[in-house]
């Protein structure tokens, strides 16, 4: 069954699945974490700044989801905001985020749905949003796969306050309960794959960058790389043709 995308809602909360609602990586200001073993209520944090979000400014969100209207089901996620509002976003090394972007922080596909071209549909999804609402850009911090090789030791991982500071995987998610790099960030990649330039380089964590507006409208670059990630989806795979790469997954 073919997944629908739709904006995210103050009542959806329940709908996105079980990481989405208590993931916190972005969400959490790393100095109120302190030296706590771990956050108590991690889905009561993560609602509290959906709402705050989206009360101050409007959807930040876009959920994939299929089955009936009344009992639907989540396939995929993201979640975008101005990095005012993402207290993690200040710490990375290639940090800050260009003031005339949103953040683009997280994205994910559940078991299943990896193959049929849903994270390109999302992202195409989010990016004819932001172009409604007068965005110019979006941009986001890209995992590399240098980061994830070093995950079963020490890692470079912007967890504290005062920059990036080299910790142990496992301790990261002592934390921050179910939080690792691999999980709640994308992969530099698919984002490369979908439309967006590296402006920012570093080894672990780059940051990059999709324009989105000119200020008179929309850009050709943006219309094309729409066409580009709906061809994506809708384009067969050929036998025996391995699953498509998705974002943190």
């Amino acid at each position: 069954m073919s997944a629908r995308i739709v904006p995210l809602r103050l009542d959806g909360f329940e709908q996105l699945p079980k990481h989405a609602r208590r993931c916190v990586f972005w969400e959490v200001d790393p100095a109120t974490v302190g030296d706590r073993q771990h956050l108590s209520d991690p889905e009561f944090e993560k609602e509290a700044w959906l709402s705050m979000v989206m009360l101050e400014w409007g959807s930040c969100g876009q959920l994939a989801v299929t089955g009936p209207q009344t009992r639907p089901t989540t396939a995929g996620y993201a979640f975008y905001a101005p990095p005012g509002v993402v207290p993690r976003a200040r710490l990375f090394p290639t940090a800050p985020v260009s003031a005339d972007a949103i953040l683009l922080t997280s994205l994910g596909v559940e078991p299943g749905h990896e193959s049929d071209g849903l994270p390109h549909s999302i992202i195409a999804s989010v990016v004819t949003e932001l172009v409604r609402r007068g965005v110019r850009a979006l941009e986001a911090f890209g995992r590399t796969s240098e980061a994830l090789e070093l995950c079963g030791g020490s890692v470079p991982d912007p967890l504290r306050p005062g920059g990036l500071s080299t910790v142990r995987h496992s301790e990261a998610a002592d934390v921050l309960g179910e939080c690792t790099i691999e999980q709640c960030m994308i992969d530099v990649n698919f984002l490369k794959d979908v439309g967006f330039t590296v402006v920012a380089p570093h080894q672990h964590f780059p940051r990059l960058r999709m324009e989105l507006d000119s200020g008179i409208g929309w850009k050709a670059e943006v219309e094309a790389a729409l066409e580009r990630l709906l061809e994506s989806v809708h384009v067969p795979q050929p036998a025996g043709a391995g699953p498509v790469v998705g974002a943190g997954l």
